[in-house]
Order: structure tokens, then sequence, then C-alpha cells
């Protein structure tokens, strides 16, 4: 006879790590699973491997996703040193296109070098590779777990400097009804709310977000003119996730969301839109043997129009006109874990993704009319086989990870015609290309006494060209970049090495030494510029080595609460060939110090925090010419409980109004990010 259990002890119980999960009767499983007697229902994905413990992985709960200033998960985020996106700037002020992220200094030049996971599914743009932040709202967020470092292996195509995992909040973590609203500077206004359906054997959610702001001015002062103005922006995103169980020890999760995203860019013509729509299913088994099974489609379209200012910046014209960009991403993923015995744990998988799209340009303005029409895009595809395996043997752990990758690159080309008729300008059929890659990790995590783990690591990771990458040529501001349709993929090979002391019940201090070397990098690479443009092309670099070092620090006492991260990376471009002058310099937009601090106090309802970040010079650009200054930054959050179901928020960003400096383009023109922004508002939640 099956035994039931309520439904919020099974899923308190599926947040618990595989070595302390336990079943009713208090006895373990061989691999610390919930045993198929019971209906688990948990929302999740296969338990965690014991062999994560040998890699430098920073979890970020609920209660700090709630409390941030900003909440926008870019800046959660940042609470990891090192986390970066392309541009210092977040997803209210930002082109979409440069908020891709990556890890451990290797640079970028806006495709994410680390892959952003959400509920098992992949997130990254399917053209571009960068990250439509406005689309997850941190209230239907129940976790973050960011792994540094790691390679592709089990993660799949994309991790090469690390994975960040989304998990959705999960009924015990939101009341059945919650919604906010709070006004801030510059006529801002942000609501969110959830409601959770939880039934015998199952569970729904439903959760929308919006936010609207008049915009600052991101060019400074002294470098503005009569065209400059604020950069408005108006974003909204909702999702619905259903979890239900379909036999004793299986369960399936449906989740559909959509966003919609317009941001200007502080001058006319500059205004750029964003939407897009998810759907995925994916069943869950926890029975003698671990299974899941994973699908999902992606839909996205991109719009944005591009200004030329001249410069005195009185007048501004319309340079480019990318009307729309559509693009699909299918996918599926299939793992196994078989019943080794033992505490042996094995995962065995397949994964496949395809990705299609391409843009839709209107260019060579003439008395501010178009001449000229582009249209450039293809698909890509991956498929690749993997296994992951650990054995705890006493205090040591060892883990490895191999994967097998096959790609294709294929329809890719090139139109440019006159929009009044007549021949092609520019009409190239690019050769379909293939080719295979192997990846995989190991690592090894020693207790030589319980409250020190000591952990080392080595791994290889790649990463296949975007379509943007290959076939997009673009502009930013008076600066042009090309593509190339001949880029090859990008390869990682790194090792790190870290000790984690835990001294303490609410103590924890993890430091990690790693050196990366990832070759055939691809950047922007400048073929000429003159004082007010600059001409660039992207090309694969010989590689950029990456040296560093990374601190993490977690302390709890009662009520009040400490985090703090440091990275510091020593990162260089190795470069020969047309790209010589680059030999030696810092990849561009790569600081070589990052820091974030937080104090905090918690107790019911009522909180307190301060968080401190800063980071370093860094360059805007390939040669290493123009500087962005260092910037620290304060944020604050507050929230009073006035009765048990209603809570005062006081939010403050940028507390000091630091200046922090997003870009340089032109005759020095300077972009700033988010100034000093106030919050306030209120939280009401039903039980």
């Amino acid at each position: 006879m099956q035994k039931r259990i309520a439904l919020s002890t099974l899923i308190s119980m599926s947040v618990t790590t595989p070595a302390t999960c336990q079943t009713l009767d208090g006895q373990k499983n061989s691999k610390g699973q919930i045993t198929d007697e019971y209906i688990v229902v948990t929302g999740r994905g296969l338990p965690v491997s014991p062999g994560e413990r040998a890699f430098d992985i920073v979890t970020i709960d609920r209660d700090r996703l709630q409390a941030n200033a900003s909440q926008r998960l870019e800046s959660v985020l940042a609470d990891v040193a090192g986390l970066q996106q392309f541009r210092r700037s977040d997803s209210r002020s930002a082109n979409p296109t440069s908020q891709g992220i990556t890890l451990r200094g290797i640079g970028g030049n806006a495709s994410s070098r680390a892959l952003l996971i959400l509920d098992g599914v992949p997130q990254a743009d399917p053209f571009g590779g960068w990250v439509a932040f406005p689309a997850y709202a941190t209230g239907r967020l129940g976790q973050v777990r960011v792994t540094r470092g790691g390679g592709s292996g089990y993660f799949g195509p994309g991790a090469l400097a690390g994975a960040v995992e989304l998990d959705s909040a999960t009924p015990d973590q939101i009341a059945p009804l919650v919604a906010s609203v709070v006004y801030g500077s510059r006529d801002s206004v942000e609501a969110q709310g959830s409601a959770a359906l939880v039934r015998d054997g199952g569970f729904a959610t439903l959760s929308a977000a919006y936010a609207r702001g008049d915009g600052f001015v991101p060019t400074v002062a002294e470098s503005r003119g009569p065209v400059d103005r604020p950069a408005p922006y108006e974003q909204a995103s909702g999702a619905l996730r259903t979890v239900v169980t379909i036999a004793p020890s299986t369960e399936v999760q449906a989740n559909v969301s959509a966003f919609t995203d317009t941001r200007e860019r502080g001058t006319a013509f500059t205004a750029n839109r964003s939407k897009g729509a998810d759907a995925s299913l994916r069943l869950v088994g926890r029975g003698a043997w671990g299974w899941s099974a994973l699908g999902y489609l992606q839909t996205r379209a991109f719009a944005s129009s591009f200004a030329s200012v001249n410069a005195t910046r009185t007048t501004v014209s319309q340079s480019l006109d990318q009307y729309n960009t559509p693009a699909t991403g299918l996918g599926a993923r299939i793992e196994v874990q078989p019943p080794l015995g033992g505490f042996v744990d094995l995962r065995l998988g397949a994964d496949i993704r395809d990705v299609s799209g391409k843009t839709q340009e209107l260019f060579t303005f003439v008395n501010a009319a178009p001449t000229r029409r582009r249209d450039a895009g293809g698909s890509t595809r991956t498929a690749g086989l993997f296994a992951d395996g650990s054995v705890p043997i006493g205090d040591l752990t060892l883990t490895g990870a191999a994967r097998v990758d096959w790609w294709r690159i294929d329809g890719g080309y090139l139109s440019e015609r006159p929009i009044a008729g007549g021949a092609a300008l520019t009409d190239n059929r690019f050769a379909d290309r293939d080719g295979s890659e192997f990846t995989g990790r190991i690592g090894a995590a020693y207790r030589p006494v319980p409250a020190v783990t000591l952990r080392a690591a080595g791994y290889r990771g790649w990463r296949l060209p975007t379509l943007n990458e290959l076939y997009r040529p673009f502009r930013v501001g008076n600066d042009t970049t090309a593509a190339n349709a001949a880029l090859s993929p990008e390869r990682l090979t790194g090792v790190e090495g870290g000790v984690t002391l835990a001294p303490f019940a609410g103590a924890s201090l993890a430091a990690t030494v790693f050196h990366n070397r990832l070759d055939d990098a691809i950047a922007n690479v400048t073929l000429s510029s003159t004082p007010t443009s600059a001409s660039r092309v992207r090309r694969n670099l010989d590689a950029i080595r990456s040296t560093g070092v990374e601190v993490d620090a977690r302390y709890t006492l009662g009520a009040f609460g400490a985090l703090a991260s440091w990275s510091h990376v020593d990162a260089r471009v190795r470069a020969s060939g047309a790209a010589v002058a680059l030999n030696g310099l810092r990849p561009a937009q790569t600081p070589r110090d990052a820091l974030s601090g937080t104090l905090g106090w918690r107790r019911g309802g009522a909180a307190l925090s301060a968080t401190v970040r800063h980071v370093a010079r860094q360059f805007d650009d390939d040669q290493n010419s123009r500087s962005l200054a260092p910037a620290t930054t304060l944020d604050g959050f507050a929230a009073l409980p006035l009765t048990h179901g209603l809570t005062i928020e006081v939010r403050a960003e940028n507390v000091l109004d630091a200046r922090v400096e997003v870009g340089i383009s032109g005759a020095n023109i300077v972009e700033r990010a988010t100034p000093r922004t106030l919050w306030l508002g209120v939280r009401t939640k039903i039980m």
C-alpha cells in the first residue's frame, strides 16, 4: 500500500541536498533519493551530483533575490564577483545586444561565454547569444546556482567559463497570493505579482511583472549636446508553471512564459524592442532509475534603430533600421541515473539544440530615407552525448565527465540590395560547415577534517559562434563592426584549486585559484580608427589567457548576516598576424578586480541590508585606448511589516550617485549606468 504525505513536506524535502535527503522512516536509499513509496512533487530536476563539491559553486537564495535594491536579476548576479555582462549598464538603459554574461575575465563581445539555464532550458538568445534579463522577474525565482569554470561537460555547449542555473520558485517559497508595487525616481513604476494553487499531487504558479520609467540621460553631462535626452523603458513578463504527479515516482513539469521589452538609448532613432515566448515540458522520474526528459521551444524577435550624431552633438540622423530579427530555438535533453548501488552516482544523457534566425535591416539613409536593404542569417545545430559520474571514498570524492558534440553551421547568407531595385550589391551564400568537439571535466574534493574541504579540477569547454557573430555587421554610434562567416568555435581549457572552510555553523569561506586559456577567442578587432570613428571586424584571436583568484565568504549570526565576494583576474590577449597589435593587451570590458559585500538583518518580515560593489578600471575597446574609470556603488534595502500581510519597502540604488562609466564612443563621448534611484512601495501577501 502506497504512503502519501503532505505536499508542503515533500517540497521541503526536495530542496535538501542529496547527502541529507531522507525517507520518512529516517533511512536513505543508496543515492540519497526518496524512494518510490511516496508521491514526490518537487518541481526540480534530478538531484545534484555529489561531485559538485569539487567545483567553485555559489548559491543565491530566495531571500537575497527578494532583498535587493533594483529587483533585477543582473544586479543580484553581481553578488558573485567575476560574473559580468559585456557592459556595466543594466537592462533599463543598455542595448539588449550588450547583455551577454561571462566569468573569469575571459572577456566577450556581447555573446555569452557562460551558460544561463532556467529549469533546465538554455536561455541565451538563439540569434545573438545575449540574455533578455527583463524576462526573469526575481519574484518568480527560487534560487540561483553559479558554477565558475567546469567547462561544457554535463552542462552542454556554451558553458565555457561556467553555468548559471535558475530554478523557479516552488509553493513552499511563495504565498498563495503575493503582489507588490513601487514608485521610484524619474516617474518609474514597478509591479510584480504571483499566485500559487496547491492540490494533492501537484501545483500551479502564475506570475507577472511590469516596469516602466522615464529614464535618465545616458550621456554624461560634459559630453552632452542638444540631441541628448532621457532614455525611457517599458517592460513586462509573465509565466505559467504546472507540476503534476502522473505516477508515484514520476512528475511532469510544464512551463510557458513570455516577455516584451522596449527601450531607448538617449537620442532620437535609438529605440529598440525585444519580445519572446518560451514553452518547455519536462518529465522527471525518481524511482530506482532516476531519469529526466526535456523538450523546449524558444521564439525571439528583436528590432533596433541606430543613429549617427555629429561631433558637436547638435544633429542626429538615422543610420540603420534593424526592423526585424526573428529567431527560433528548439531543443531536447534526456538524462538517466542507473541504480549502481553503494554511493556511486552516474548520469548518462544526450541533448540537441537547433537554432535559426535572420536579421532584416534598412541602411544607407539619404535625406532621412533608407536606400538599401540587408538580409542575413542561417542556422546551427549541436548534438551531444555525455556521461557524468562521481564516487565518494570516505572523505574523498572523485568526479569526472566526458562529452562529445557534433555541430553544423548551414544556410548562411548575406544579401544587400538597393530598395529602388536593380542588381544585388552583395549576394553571398556561405559554405555549410560541420565538425565535432570532445570536452569534459575531472575533479576531486577531500575533507581532511569536517571544517575543511580541499578542491581541485580540470576541464575543457567549447562554444559555437552565434548567427549574429557569423553574419550580421553592426554599428554603435559612428563605430562599425563587420561579421565573419568563417569564424571557428571557441575552445577553453582550465585548471583550478581551492579550499572551503566552515569553522562553525553559519560561517563559510571559499577561495579558488584558476588558470584558463580560451583558444580562438572571438573578438571585435579594430582595422582602422580616427578620433570620431572606428572600423572593426570579428575575428578569432590566438587565445585569451586568464589567471586569477576568487574568494567568497558568508556569515550568519541570528538575525544578522554578511556576504562578500572578490575576484582578481590577470587576463591577456595572445594575438598574431593581422591582430598582432593586440598581443599582451587586456580583453575589452574586463576589469582586474571586482568586489561585492552585503550586510543585512532580518527578523520575521522586517529586513535591512546595504550592499557595496566596486569594479576596477577596464577598457572599452580591444586596443586599450579608451579607459573606463573604476566605480564604487552603495545600495540599500529596507522592509517594514505594518500588518501580517502588508509590508512597506524602501530601496535605494547607487545612493552616492557614483559615476559608473559604461562605454566611450566617437569623440570621447562617455555613457554612464544608472544614477541614484530611490524607490518606495508596498508588498502584500495572502497566506
